[in-house]
């Protein structure tokens, strides 16, 4: 009988599988039972080369040498993960494995991964896809007896395909021109870059403001207190005091009531629960991701990496089934109608739906999960049980009080339903009511705004209070005494850095106005790219985290600022992003050739190279001249200081020493300057107190350099005995 080879993503899910599957015997690199074999990637076992694997002269950067386009791609199996993709091949190749399961998780990187892994195999038996949105037992099983024929995603891999190696081409090339130009490592990338412009114009906004004085009254009279317009101008503003003093009296020129409801929000995809982890944690969004990936394949919530925020129609019974549970698993009673026809949109649901909790939940012991996973999953629950929830009702009142021919405003709400926010204050506590973080649309409201933010507080209630003692008590045309007047100064205010929530929502509208209206994706990058890039600025030193507690700011460095500057539009704008993405589906949708798509990344790439010249004024970008440190032992010319390490400054010759020096990683030291300068003198250099990775302990080394005949230094260590000598 022949085996059936499943291959996942990860050996999490792999055991996961095999568990539902009944392959239950461990084997080495795999599990096995029932006619299946199982085994995993450890994520991309098989990556792009690198530019120097199709030429050694792309060792050095030379702008002479770009744009660097290769005839065919090759691929490479990564050092670490060369034993696992050792072990795939050999399963692969086994005479009774008649056909495979790819497993890996089901997305454009996921198909990456795989087929990669196949290709690079040389595998040609069959195989069939599954393709899932949850690791619970039951949709594993349901996904094993509902296969998918390969074909079907073949055009999901090419736009895959198409994905990774244009982002290769925009990095090689447009990293190695700005840094070979500006002499030093600039990385840039096609979403990267973007974000990093919109980072440092909103810090550029910020450096410019100017903070001017605004003034306005304020008057109480009876229950309210109410605020006039503002106004520059601090002698108007006096005078109208004077006036409103003597008059003594308000009219009340306007009462209005309005009744008003606030829909239920829609389940989370990747990019709100990002939003929402930070804004309510403080968690990063790549945080979120990582819990949200743990409590996915733990069998606790659905597939995570999904842009969608519906369910698929057919999914009615086994929402409102879930919603039960969480229900009663978090002892919420008073939802008794569930609007589930709210949620369900088959239209707008693509790869994966929106994400759920799942009903393994419900025997979930919290006290045995991590903190931030208790917190992610009270988030899901707290947002289905909403979803499914009746509006928030609430009545508003609008008042206006007339003094000196001067108007004075008022407002304040009543919630009279609070509807899906009780189940929300349920699960979540205070929490949903802590934040004090408004998005871009709030943050305008209350700049534009007259009236006085105290109103939603004491002085709202104290409206209401007197509106329930009497409903006329704000009658239009009554006059009501002014028993306080007052002239308050403030200042205009910038708009705020961004959060992690504030970019997330930036970047997903980002370009949304030039993007088609019928586009399926618009913004900079994918929900499950996102907070990699985000990441990735910070770890490369284009961005800072900067604030206190939860909230942080996202700040661009004086590097970041400075690389902005240099940029051609067409790098830093996210229309090119925008451009992709909606390219990339229409390959995924057979709409637009790979090649076609191809051809037109490799003739902006040929542009910017032939056509971009350094700013000459950006003298901020430019280094110091390089330091000579001493003699290359190689050729004699001499050696260089540099960002990343200690370079000949002859092209031809290969001898380098990295800063960031495996060698001396292992022996507990960093190669410094004076070390350097040692070893180029003597080929030796005496080190003290080195440490043993295996016992821990320290010792004193004498570590002596030579260079092969490539050009490359090698290292051996000596130790001094007692008489001097020296052993090795």
């Amino acid at each position: 009988m022949g085996y059936r080879l499943v291959i996942a993503e990860k050996p999490s899910v792999a055991q996961s599988i095999a568990k539902v599957i009944g392959a239950d015997k461990r084997q080495d690199g795999y599990l096995e039972g029932n006619g299946y074999l199982v085994s995993w990637c450890v994520g991309h076992l098989v990556e792009l080369c690198e530019p120097q694997d199709y030429d050694p002269k792309y060792e050095k950067w030379r702008k002479e040498d770009l744009p660097i386009f290769p005839e065919s791609f090759r691929y490479q199996v990564s050092t670490e993960t060369k034993k696992q993709f050792q072990k795939l091949k050999e399963l692969m190749e086994m005479d009774d494995v008649e056909e495979l399961i790819e497993a890996t998780d089901a997305g454009r990187e996921g198909e990456l991964i795989f087929r990669l892994v196949y290709q690079e195999a040389h595998c040609r038996k069959p195989f069939q896809r599954l393709w899932i949105s949850s690791m619970e037992d039951s949709a594993v099983r349901e996904g094993f007896r509902n296969l998918k024929p390969s074909l079907a995603y073949d055009a999901l891999y090419e736009a895959a395909l198409c994905r990774e190696r244009a982002d290769w081409l925009v990095g090689i090339n447009a990293t190695r021109l700005f840094s070979t130009l500006y002499r030093q490592t600039l990385n840039v990338g096609r979403v990267m870059t973007p974000t990093l412009a919109m980072l440092t114009a909103r810090e550029e906004e910020i450096l410019k403001f100017r903070p001017e004085p605004v003034y306005s009254l304020a008057i109480t009279a009876g229950a309210v207190r109410a605020v006039g317009n503002k106004t520059k101008d601090k002698a108007e503003a006096e005078r109208n005091l004077a006036l409103v003093k003597a008059v003594g009296s308000a009219i009340v020129s306007k009462m209005e009531q309005t009744e008003g409801e606030e829909k239920p929000p829609l389940l989370y995809d990747l990019t709100t629960l990002q939003r929402d982890a930070n804004r309510l944690y403080g968690f990063t969004a790549q945080q979120t991701l990582d819990i949200a990936q743990s409590l996915y394949e733990k069998k606790l919530a659905t597939y995570p990496r999904t842009d969608s925020r519906y369910l698929t129609n057919e999914m009615e019974d086994t929402t409102n089934r879930l919603a039960c549970l969480m229900k009663e698993k978090w002892g919420y009673t008073k939802l008794v109608s569930l609007n589930t026809k709210s949620v369900l949109n088959s239209s707008k649901v693509s790869d994966h739906h929106a994400i759920l909790p799942t009903e393994n939940v419900y025997d979930a012991v919290f006290g045995d999960l991590p903190s931030g996973e208790q917190k992610i999953l009270s988030l899901l629950a707290a947002r289905l049980l909403s979803a499914l929830g009746n509006p928030c009702q609430f009545t508003e009142y609008h008042m206006e009080l007339t003094a000196a021919e001067q108007t004075f405003k008022a407002s304040t709400k009543r919630i009279t339903d609070p509807g899906w926010k009780e189940v929300e204050s349920w699960i979540l506590g205070k929490r949903a009511e802590e934040s004090t973080e408004l998005s871009e649309e709030e943050e305008n409201q209350a700049k534009d705004s007259d009236a006085d933010p105290e109103a939603s507080g004491n002085e709202g209630s104290k409206i209401l209070e007197a509106l329930s003692a009497d409903p006329d008590y704000f009658a239009e045309g009554k006059s009501m005494k002014i028993m306080d007047v007052q002239l308050r100064e403030g200042t205009t205010k910038p708009k705020p850095r961004f959060t992690e929530s504030s970019l997330l929502s930036a970047m997903e509208r980002a370009g949304a106005s030039e993007t088609p209206d019928e586009a399926e994706r618009k913004g900079l990058g994918t929900p499950a790219t996102r907070a990699g890039i985000i990441e990735k600025l910070v770890r490369i030193g284009f961005v800072e985290r900067k604030g206190e507690r939860k909230t942080k700011y996202l700040v661009p460095t004086h590097k970041g600022i400075s690389l902005v500057t240099v940029m051609p539009e067409e790098i830093r704008s996210p229309l090119l992003t925008a451009d992709w993405e909606q390219k990339l589906l229409k390959v995924e949708k057979q709409k637009l050739a790979s090649e076609d798509f191809m051809k037109e990344i490799g003739a902006m790439i040929s542009t910017l190279v032939t056509t971009y010249e350094a700013v000459q004024d950006a003298e901020v970008m430019k280094r110091e001249p390089a330091l000579r440190i001493g003699t290359c032992p190689a050729c004699g010319s001499d050696i260089v200081e540099r960002q990343k390490g200690y370079f000949c400054s002859n092209r031809d010759c290969h001898f380098a020493l990295w800063k960031e020096n495996r060698y001396f990683d292992a022996i507990g030291k960093k190669l410094t300057k004076e070390i350097v300068k040692s070893l180029l003198e003597s080929g030796r250099a005496n080190l003290t107190k080195c440490r043993s990775r295996k016992s821990g302990r320290t010792y004193d080394a004498l570590i002596c350099m030579t260079t092969g005949t490539d050009g490359k230094p090698t290292f051996r260590m000596e130790f001094p005995d007692r008489k001097g000598a020296k052993r090795k």
